[in-house]
């Protein structure tokens, strides 16, 4: 019966997922789709559940009146079967609609559908551009779809579940209290009317304050995850006491909203609990005034004073639901702003796939500014033949990394025309695009998984042999067999922990070159592949990087000169623009920049001239390319050199982690 009821709701749906909206009914709406009918089930289930307690209300009082006009000996002959039925719906009605209405809510409803919510706001987060991710904390992003799945659940079950009863019930008690004497429904309604009153001034006022609490929290959450996952960096500079200030200062803008909430519910409780007693006192005064006159019944009074009883109970309940449901409300909108975002790099309608590449890459007039006033890539033309070897030389700053990312698409140019064999870049999709093309950066991230699966993350359909040939050819066979973890697993088996945090710079190196050899695509990409390699290794890789670049387009960019000089062509960017272009030799005898770097290497590597003589180069100030997420954080995703990093007040954004709540039944 469990199973039954559990799997009638799919909580991964195969629709394809699309941008939500962005007002709170139709975000709400758009994630209800497909759990419609359960959700109505529900809300008639909670209306039986209603008028069948109020009329348990209407037999107690009847039943006081009907023992009073009979003795013992005459009552069960004369009401046998009035007090069957009621016998029926005390033992079977109401205990399988209980039973029904349980089932829809906990094995239908309050598993499946937040899930449904989470699969589908991830598979659409999953398509947002790389400058979402650089611009957002990826703790705060995972909080807000955590949080935002488990408010909408609220948000819609309270309203059609607590909603529903709670209208139901209240109607039907001024009906049952009206069918005695039409006065003894004024109470109640006076009632009803003040409490209403009460929640409408009370309840806005802690959405608003949900809302804050809720940004508040992602804020502290947020601050907290950045300190342990960029632990080294705080243990490196000995900054444990900055960064308590730092997760203070944020704990304490949230304690704030605490207080802040918790003053306005003692102010509910208070009024809350005045409005009950006054209620209390007129409903038993007006009753035994009116029995007084003949008007009312024992029977009608007992009715009253229960259900102002029942009522009483009832009154903290609804105000802690309609409270969670503004709280949840509040942390709807809040999420709404980061979820209901389109992509800024999208596939274009029914754009294709793209085919197999040759690697003949074009790069047409093209301009890139991240947005901004200063420029990156600016009128670029360049023609990267099929075979041929490229390689990328300039400061820091000249747009090295921004070419890449272009040609990943993970940024749309804002001019010009970038193509693969001919085909604009933008008329594909995206993933055949990045399919085509294999990078490995100097700044490796591998997933918190397996060894054997993030090498297979390069093709996931290999075979175990030709995972570990390529594992052999990247050097890195051998130390992975003497890999373990803390769970005792060894080898390909063992997790190399967050970002590849348990393994060497050069380790991780190695395992991201094998996922590149396995995935043996036709465009490659080398962003200071083997700078984190010690001389030896790196020497033992360049052999195989050879082979691997045979029959391939490549791109290689280096402040090592080394690294390249033997490719078929150079070219020597600068301020977004390619003002040198040749081979290693031609280069050297011209006698311009790239032989000026070529002499100022020490050890292999680029010395840069001082301030003064560029602003571009400058430590002091940002380069010419102005986004340096886009550079440092791109690094990790296959396009970026590192070669900006944004200032630490830039990247602080705030995220956080809460879980909602739903109640487990009526009170």
């Amino acid at each position: 019966m469990f199973r039954w009821f559990e799997t009638r709701l799919d909580p991964f749906p195969p629709t394809p997922a699309t941008q939500p909206p962005q007002s709170l009914v139709a975000f709400c709406r758009h994630y209800t789709r497909g759990a419609e009918k359960w959700l109505l089930l529900m809300a008639l289930l909670s209306t039986a559940i209603a008028v069948a307690e109020v009329s348990l209300y209407a037999f107690s009082g009847a039943l006081v009146d009907r023992l009073g006009a009979h003795t013992p000996a005459t009552f069960l002959a004369a009401e046998g079967a009035w007090l069957g039925l009621m016998a029926v719906l005390v033992l079977v009605v109401l205990p399988a609609l209980n039973l029904l209405s349980s089932l829809v809510i906990h094995q239908t409803l309050l598993g499946n559908y937040p899930m449904r919510i989470r699969w589908n706001v991830h598979r659409y987060l999953l398509r947002q551009s790389m400058g979402y991710f650089q611009d957002e904390f990826a703790g705060r992003i995972a909080t807000r779809l955590m949080q935002t799945s488990l408010a909408v659940r609220e948000t819609v079950v309270k309203l059609l579940d607590v909603g529903t009863y709670v209208l139901v019930y209240l109607g039907g008690a001024l009906v049952l209290a009206a069918s005695s004497d039409w006065r003894l429904m004024l109470p109640f309604a006076g009632w009803i009317a003040a409490y209403a009153a009460l929640m409408c001034h009370f309840l806005p006022r802690m959405s608003l304050v949900a809302r804050s609490q809720a940004d508040a929290r992602s804020m502290m959450t947020g601050r907290i995850v950045d300190s342990y996952t960029n632990i080294a960096t705080v243990k490196l500079f000995s900054h444990s006491q900055r960064e308590q200030a730092y997760a203070r200062e944020a704990m304490d803008g949230f304690l704030a909203t605490v207080h802040r909430q918790m003053r306005l519910v003692t102010t509910v409780n208070v009024a809350n609990d005045a409005l009950n007693m006054l209620l209390l006192f007129a409903v038993a005064a007006l009753g035994l005034w009116l029995w007084h006159a003949g008007a009312v019944s024992i029977g009608a009074i007992a009715v009253a004073v229960a259900l102002v009883l029942r009522m009483m109970g009832m009154s903290q309940w609804i105000m802690w639901e309609l409270s969670a449901l503004f709280e949840n409300v509040g942390t709807v909108r809040d999420g709404i702003g980061s979820i209901s975002l389109p992509p800024t790099v999208d596939d274009a309608p029914g754009a294709p796939a793209a085919a197999r590449a040759r690697g003949d890459i074009r790069f047409e007039g093209v301009s890139f500014h991240y947005g901004k006033g200063g420029g990156v890539i600016e009128a670029l033309d360049l023609h990267v033949r099929p075979g041929e070897k490229l390689g990328v030389v300039g400061r820091s700053g000249a747009g090295k990394s921004t070419l890449v990312n272009l040609l990943l698409r993970f940024h749309d140019r804002e001019r010009g025309r970038i193509s693969i064999d001919g085909v604009d870049v933008a008329s594909v999709e995206q993933d055949s695009l990045r399919a085509q093309i294999g990078v490995v950066t100097q700044d490796t991230s591998l997933l918190h998984r397996s060894v054997r699966e993030n090498i297979l993350y390069g093709r996931p359909g290999a075979t175990e042999a030709e995972m570990i040939e390529a594992a052999r050819q990247a050097r890195a066979h051998d130390f992975i067999l003497g890999l373990s973890d803390a769970a005792g697993r060894r080898g390909y088996d063992a997790h190399v922990g967050e970002r590849g945090v348990k393994l060497s710079g050069g380790q991780r190196q190695r395992i991201a070159i094998a996922r590149v050899l396995l995935k043996n695509a036709p465009i490659l990409v080398l962003d200071e592949a083997t700078s984190a390699l010690d001389s030896e290794v790196e020497a033992a890789i360049q052999e195989n990087l050879a082979t691997l670049m045979q029959g391939k387009t490549v791109i290689a960019i280096a402040h090592r000169l080394s690294t390249i000089a033997a490719m078929d062509r150079l070219i020597v960017m600068e301020q977004g623009r390619i003002v040198e272009e040749g081979p290693h030799a031609a280069l050297v005898a011209a006698g311009g920049i790239y032989a000026q770097l070529w002499r100022r290497q020490s050890g292999g590597f680029i010395d840069c001239p001082p301030a003064s003589a560029s602003t571009a180069s400058s430590p002091a100030s940002v380069s010419a390319e102005p986004d340096a997420s886009s550079e440092a954080e791109g690094s990790r995703t296959g396009g970026a050199n590192g070669e900006n990093t944004r200032s630490a007040a830039e990247s602080n954004s705030e995220s956080g982690l809460s879980a909602g709540q739903v109640s487990s039944g009526k009170p």
